[in-house]
């Protein structure tokens, strides 16, 4: 090939169809038989065409773009989240504009506005909301999706984990395998996932008729030696307590490690000896099944990657205009047991 720029037509001519059907493969318009859309895709893969979404847009066509605003790159949740979206929007050639908008939303509605100078077709926002009457109006009616962890938005088209459930599938296995005395670790008051996991806990306990204790919820911040420490001296004046919930992953190692540096032992198979017994852990975690930690905790897998292919999958749905009305959908989550 030479440097010349590949045109639609060339596509046509190399793949033998006429350049209104590229067209219409490229746009998703009108009905292609999957032959031709394969003949039509292929041509585009081996010539290396770009396609002008811009004049795409000009047109009054779609520019086959999602924007995608993620409060940070860093956090698991969001990670396996992006995995999941962009696994099924590319799938049906779609392209992400990745961009995240700050922990606490500062970059929010600047980046909104880029995406909108972009020209895509919809935005996705995950996590960093407050309100969504702002964005509603800065978006001037382009499709708009929200992913958030916990339940604070009214009246927006959402999907989240379902905190509650999975606090709730966490204490009643606990409490099936022998524990009445359950603790939690981690997580700051302000948080409102670490709010309706707590609620979940307190209420499962209550159901069973189990003990709740104020200074059994213990705050912590995510780091393995503050977990460590926390667990060391939450056990000193509790020396009851034989299972402990953990906030998220780096609160569960961190609390395992505290038990081995204590000279305690973290299982599953004895609640009889108060001072000789294994004190169980449980905790949250926001990565696939496969990253887990090989040690003895009971894992609620928040579905972060399968809520991000049903972000995708409602995406297309407003940007198509098949459903313009908002809905909430809730996901539950897993109970994974290591051993």
């Amino acid at each position: 090939m030479t440097n010349k720029k590949i045109t639609i037509n060339d596509v046509a001519l190399h793949a033998g169809v006429s350049v209104s059907t590229v067209s219409l493969v490229l746009s998703g318009k009108g009905r292609i038989s999957p032959s031709t859309g394969q003949k039509v895709n292929a041509a585009v893969e081996q010539l290396g065409f770009v396609r002008n979404r811009q004049a795409a847009l000009l047109r009054g066509g779609k520019t086959g773009v999602v924007g995608l605003i993620v409060s940070h790159f860093s956090d698991p949740f969001y990670a396996q989240l992006t995995a999941g979206l962009t696994g099924v929007l590319e799938a049906e050639g779609k392209m992400v504009f990745l961009t995240q908008g700050g922990r606490q939303g500062e970059h929010l509605l600047s980046r909104i506005d880029t995406l909108m100078a972009q020209g895509v077709d919809g935005i996705v926002i995950a996590g960093g909301v407050s309100n969504t009457a702002e964005i509603n109006a800065r978006v001037n009616g382009l499709p708009v999706v929200f992913a958030s962890r916990a339940s604070y938005l009214d009246d927006a088209d959402i999907i989240r984990p379902d905190n509650m459930q999975a606090a709730q599938m966490l204490t009643e296995h606990l409490i099936r395998g022998g524990h009445q005395r359950i603790a939690w670790l981690g997580g700051n008051s302000s948080s409102l996932t670490r709010a309706e996991r707590v609620g979940g806990y307190c209420a499962t306990l209550l159901k069973y008729g189990l003990p709740f204790h104020n200074e059994w919820v213990v705050e912590c911040e995510s780091s393995q030696k503050h977990a460590a420490e926390a667990i060391g001296a939450l056990l000193r004046h509790n020396p009851t307590i034989s299972a402990v919930m953990c906030y998220n992953s780096t609160i569960a190692m961190g609390a395992w490690f505290g038990l081995m540096r204590a000279g305690r032992q973290s299982g599953f198979e004895s609640v009889g000896n108060v001072f000789d017994q294994q004190i169980a852990l449980a905790a949250f975690a926001d990565v696939p099944e496969s990253r887990l930690d090989d040690v003895p905790i009971a894992w609620s897998l928040t579905p972060a990657q399968e809520i991000g292919c049903a972000l995708a999958e409602r995406i297309m749905q407003r940007i198509d205009k098949q459903d313009a009305h908002t809905q909430e959908q809730i996901m539950p989550s897993r109970l994974v047991t290591v051993r």
